[in-house]
């Protein structure tokens, strides 16, 4: 920051101290040969006088505005050595610095115009009137001009200054005044000086040599279109800039990049406007966060479906195939392992089964301890939602039989359910209610004692398509299970590894 801060403030006291000279020197050059009045009359010892006094203000005026410029510099130095967020006063002197110093330039211009104006008072007082509206109309243009540049060069300051601080609503001319300033300094002001040379000779007895009137004119024309063409770039940078930052940015948030910002250039209405994109960025990074977590929670589908529809309780009839996932031997791990291990045996299972059933198109509802509901056809209607968790079974048997330490029971059921939010106003859960979750949370447990630990209802299969009933078979064997009057047709996978019969161990889930 050391060396940019350096080189930016000199920068910007060169391009100052050269404006307002060379403003100085027009106003001089204009007054002493562009003014339509013969000036034969000043002897040469006054001429002298004149010029060296305007010479010695020129060097004191220098120096003046050094000096205010080098305070300026220890403050923000200040700030720079101590690091952090700046102090109001440390922000206030890098946000108005161009201000400062051009109301400083201001005050040397008029209290050189007051020198001036005695001096002409003593020796012509006839030009006295024209010096002194010379005088003050290059004042304000160099005011406005000098102000303006000096924003554009010391932006990176001012932008540093507001992104490390607090943003309020700082000194700052909005867009219209900013319009309003290039148009009156740019030019209103040559103009006048044009209006007001016609209306002397229209309005007094001075009578001006037409040729000194027209080069007088064409002085001030020229002048006027030069001084209207830089305000209005600066103007148009001043704009144009963070409109185009925004326009870039915006591009970049809807590409999906997450760390989107924009540097505040000041604190006017288009400051305003960064700091309010910024904000709505961090607010989109907020909610996006809380999505993300949301569906974590509850699933992706269940999170799009809330966000797009709202969260009411109920729910709807659905047709819909339950899978049901059960680990066997928990609890007997849990007090014969360290308890890590039993977490990382538990998060292996859980990502295979999101993983199997994200990908069949299925819906992983819900863990409770080291069993895992999921659910095809809820909340997004599926036609073919038996044939995919049927599908998603047999994955499921292949995949963790490789998973050292891990056996499972699985069972799969399909027929209608209540699917929609359960709880209160103020915590609930999307999760499916009906006789297909009783029967595939009893076929899990029954399913522990068979050799290829899966087993389905045979509703499951009737409704599958015929590629995937294929894969099952049947012997007819029945079953009454827990909590059911009617029997339940038990089927199975054929294609299924098999695991020797052992006695489960009571596990951490039942229904």
């Amino acid at each position: 920051m050391r060396s940019s801060l350096r080189f930016r403030w000199v920068m910007y006291m060169a391009s100052m101290l050269l404006a307002n000279f060379l403003g100085a020197i027009l106003v001089f050059a204009f007054i002493r040969y562009g003014l339509p009045m013969p000036l034969d009359q000043l002897t040469a010892d006054q001429q002298l006088q004149t010029s060296s006094i305007f010479a010695t203000y020129l060097v004191f005026a220098a120096v003046v505005s050094l000096a205010f410029a080098a305070r300026n510099v220890r403050i923000i130095e200040r700030w720079r050595r101590r690091g952090g967020p700046p102090t109001r006063v440390e922000q206030m002197a890098a946000l108005h610095a161009p201000l400062r110093q051009a109301i400083v330039h201001l005050g040397l211009w008029a209290f050189g115009s007051i020198l001036f104006l005695l001096l002409t008072i003593r020796t012509m007082p006839s030009l006295a009137l024209a010096i002194v509206a010379t005088v003050l109309m290059a004042a304000t243009s160099t005011f406005g001009f000098t102000y303006m540049l000096g924003e554009r060069i010391l932006r990176p300051l001012a932008a540093r200054a507001l992104s490390q601080g607090r943003f309020d609503r700082t000194l700052a001319p909005g867009v219209g005044a900013r319009m309003l300033m290039t148009w009156g300094m740019g030019t209103a002001v040559p103009a006048t000086g044009i209006v007001m040379l016609a209306l002397v000779p229209l309005t007094t007895d001075l009578r001006f040599d037409t040729r000194a009137f027209a080069l007088a004119v064409l002085a001030l024309a020229l002048l006027a279109m030069f001084q209207a063409l830089v305000m209005s770039l600066l103007t148009t940078g001043h704009i144009a800039d963070p409109i185009r930052q925004l326009g870039q940015a915006i591009s970049m948030a809807q590409k999906g990049a997450d760390d989107v910002s924009v540097e505040i250039f000041d604190g006017s209405a288009i400051g305003r406007l960064q700091v309010g994109f910024n904000r709505m960025m961090e607010e989109l990074g907020t909610r996006r966060q809380l999505r993300e977590l949301f569906g974590r929670h509850v699933g992706e589908e269940v999170a799009r479906r809330a966000l797009q529809s709202g969260t009411e309780l109920g729910g709807e009839t659905r047709f819909v195939a339950v899978l049901f996932v059960d680990m066997i031997g928990s609890t007997a791990a849990a007090a014969e392992r360290p308890p890590n291990e039993v977490v990382d045996t538990l998060n292996e299972l859980f990502r295979v089964v999101v993983d199997v059933v994200d990908r069949h198109n299925g819906f992983v509802n819900k863990f409770v301890g080291d069993a895992a509901l999921a659910i095809f056809g809820a909340p997004l209607n599926q036609p073919d939602a038996p044939t995919e968790a049927l599908a998603a079974a047999r994955e499921l048997r292949r995949v963790l039989i490789g998973v050292k330490d891990l056996d499972v029971g699985i069972g799969v059921s399909a027929g209608l359910a209540v699917a929609g939010n359960i709880g209160s106003a103020e915590r609930f859960e999307y999760t499916v209610i009906g006789d297909p979750v009783n029967e595939a949370s009893r076929l899990t447990e029954l399913a522990k004692l068979r050799p290829g630990r899966v087993l389905a209802s045979s509703s499951a299969l009737y409704f599958a398509d015929e590629e995937e009933a294929a894969h099952w078979t049947t012997d007819g064997e029945k079953v009454r299970l827990r909590g059911r009057r009617r029997p339940t047709s038990l089927v199975w996978p054929t294609d299924v590894p098999e695991s020797p019969i052992t006695m489960p161990v009571e596990g951490g889930h039942r229904g």
